[in-house]
C-alpha cells in the first residue's frame, strides 16, 4: 500500500491536495481508479461527463501527485492511461516536533555545475541570451554559465556540490531536493516521456518520469524574448529522505534511508542530474532556474535537523 504523510513543511503539496480532494467528482474518480487503469474517456463515460471536464479532473489529480498519466499506444494513436499512486492520505497537524526542527536551506544557481556530460540537442541561456551556441555541448564550459535561467539535454547528466558544514555537531533528520523538471525536445512536445533520475553522493535516489516537454502556453517567469514554440515550464518535484525511504512528491520510490546517502562523506554533498544510460524512456532533460518557467527558484537543498547536539 502506498502511503503518504504531509505536515506544515509540505505547504505547496497540502494546499494541491486539499484543492484535488475538494470535489465530489475527483473522489469518484479516485475511487474508481482502486486497483486498475482507465483512460479519461472512460472515465468521462461512466461518471457522465464530457471528456474535457473529465481531463480537468484528471490533471488536478495529477497536479497533487494522487494520479499519473502514461500515454500509451490506442487504437486510433495513442490514449493517455490513469492510474491512482496513493492508497492512504495522512496529514500531521500537531506543530510541537516542527518547532523543534531546525532548516538550513540552501538555493543553487542551475549554471553553477561542477561537472557535467551532456549529448545535444543541448542549450544553455540567461534570461537575457543564449550563453553560447545551441547544440555544441562545449557551451557547458563557457564561464558565464553561472548565468544560466535554463539548461537542457538530451541525454547525460549534470552534477552539483553544495556545501555541508552545517552537518557538523547537528543530527539530520531529514532531507529535501526540489527542482522545476521537464523532457526535451526540439521546440515542445506534449507527448514526449523522459525517466529523469537524481543521485546524492553517487547513491541513485529514484527516477521520475516526465510526460512531456511542456509548452503550449508561456512560461509565467519567461523573459519576452523567448520564443512561444520552444519549452515553457516543467513540474516542481521534490525527492525527500527520510530513516523511512526515498520518496518524490510523496511517493516512496526506494527503501534506501537517510542514513545511506553518505552526507558527511565528503566535504560537499553531490546532486547528479540526468538520464541514465539504460534508461527506458531517453527524452532529454529540462532544468529551470529562478527566471524561466513556472517556479520562482533554483536548485533547493533543505537539511532538516533536529535540536543542536551539546
Amino acid at each position: 500500500m502506498q502511503e503518504r504523510v504531509l505536515g506544515y513543511e509540505n505547504r505547496r503539496e497540502l494546499t494541491l491536495v486539499g484543492k484535488a480532494l475538494s470535489s465530489e467528482v475527483r473522489l469518484d474518480i479516485l475511487k474508481m481508479l482502486d486497483g486498475r487503469q482507465m483512460n479519461v474517456n472512460e472515465i468521462a463515460e461512466q461518471l457522465h461527463i464530457p471528456a474535457s471536464s473529465a481531463a480537468m479532473h484528471v490533471k488536478v489529480l495529477e497536479e497533487a501527485g494522487l494520479l499519473s498519466c502514461e500515454l500509451k499506444p490506442g487504437v486510433r494513436g495513442s490514449m493517455k492511461m490513469c492510474s491512482r499512486q496513493v492508497d492512504a492520505l495522512s496529514i500531521r497537524l500537531a506543530a510541537e516536533e516542527e518547532k523543534q526542527e531546525q532548516v538550513e536551506t540552501i538555493s543553487m544557481p542551475v549554471g553553477n555545475f561542477v561537472d557535467h556530460d551532456v549529448k545535444p540537442c543541448c542549450g544553455i541561456v540567461s534570461d537575457k541570451e543564449f550563453i553560447d551556441e545551441e547544440d555544441e555541448p562545449r557551451g557547458f564550459y563557457n564561464p558565464n554559465r553561472t548565468q544560466a535561467q535554463l539548461i537542457w539535454f538530451e541525454a547525460g547528466y549534470v552534477e552539483y556540490r553544495f556545501p555541508n558544514l552545517g552537518l557538523k555537531n547537528r543530527t539530520l533528520k531529514s532531507v529535501e531536493f526540489s527542482a522545476e523538471l521537464c523532457s526535451e525536445t526540439q521546440f515542445y512536445n506534449m507527448d514526449c516521456p523522459s525517466d529523469i533520475t537524481l543521485w546524492i553522493n553517487g547513491c541513485e535516489a529514484g527516477t521520475w518520469r516526465c510526460p512531456s516537454d511542456f509548452g503550449g502556453r508561456r512560461g509565467k517567469l519567461n523573459p519576452d524574448w523567448w520564443p512561444d514554440r520552444n519549452t515553457q515550464y516543467g513540474k516542481l518535484k521534490t525527492w525527500r529522505f527520510t530513516g523511512k525511504g526515498t520518496y518524490i512528491n510523496g511517493k516512496k520510490v526506494s527503501d534506501r534511508v537517510l542514513e545511506d546517502y553518505g552526507w558527511r562523506e565528503h566535504p560537499y554533498i553531490s546532486v547528479r542530474i540526468g538520464i541514465r544510460d539504460d534508461a527506458q524512456c531517453v527524452g532529454g532533460i529540462n532544468i529551470f532556474g529562478e527566471r524561466f518557467g513556472d517556479y520562482p527558484q533554483n536548485l533547493v537543498l533543505k537539511l532538516i535537523y533536529a535540536e543542536a547536539v551539546e
